[in-house]
């Protein structure tokens, strides 16, 4: 299965058995804007997470919500190698 990201001029595709939903820009915005609010690593933007940490939470459950999402989906990027496009869109 593949996870299709939105682009500007044109959607990517991104390999990952798992993965059924499109991130969309405002999701790559939000992943690498938003800090995580509570835990070990309270105060880090979502990007700049460890991806042992996400997948711990993979395996615990995400939270609910739209932090959940964004955390999902940041562990798709991570494991993917593709916090290249994320870390530019930090400000």
């Amino acid at each position: 299965m593949q996870c299709m990201v939105a682009n500007d001029d044109l959607p990517f595709f991104v390999n990952e058995k798992s993965c059924t939903t499109m991130m969309e820009k405002q999701d790559l915005v939000d992943i690498a804007r938003t800090r995580m609010p509570f835990g070990k690593y309270a105060g880090r933007m979502l990007i700049d997470l460890p991806e042992e940490y996400l997948l711990w939470f993979a395996k615990q459950g995400f939270p609910s919500g739209r932090l959940g999402q964004l955390m999902a989906m940041t562990l798709e990027i991570k494991i993917e190698g593709l916090e290249g496009l994320i870390k530019p869109l930090k400000r």
